[in-house]
């Protein structure tokens, strides 16, 4: 069974900042493309961020561009999600998943992995 584990969430204040982790299988890392999704309570899971298949900049959500950059350590299979200037709206759960390059970067339906989650707070 593939695991990807998220790490790094927590509680945080307004205008903060937090680096969200995620280590990845080897097999997946190199062939899948990684993205990072959100849920707020009550609310459906929502694209964050992923790679593209070249080496292009990588897509974002518009709610989070300027704000988020998500990365990669090629030698340690694990993407990274920079988070800076939090505000309350981004508080979720924050998931990293794994998706063939071939399918849509910005629906769930386009990922096939997926971590467990780690929740994000950010106060006002």
């Amino acid at each position: 069974q593939v695991q990807l584990v998220e790490s790094g969430g927590g509680l945080v204040q307004a205008g903060g900042s937090l680096r969200l982790s995620c280590v990845v299988p080897g097999r997946i890392f190199s062939s899948y493309r990684m993205g990072w999704f959100r849920q707020a309570p009550g609310k459906e899971r929502e694209f964050v961020a992923a790679f593209r298949w070249n080496i292009g900049s990588p897509y974002y959500a518009d709610s989070v561009k300027g704000r988020f950059t998500i990365s990669r350590d090629n030698a340690k299979n694990t993407v990274y999600l920079q988070m800076n200037s939090l505000t309350p709206e981004d508080t979720a759960d924050y998931y990293c998943a794994a998706g063939l390059y071939s399918r849509t970067y910005y629906d769930t339906k386009g990922y096939d992995y997926w971590g467990q989650g780690t929740q994000v707070t950010v106060s006002s």
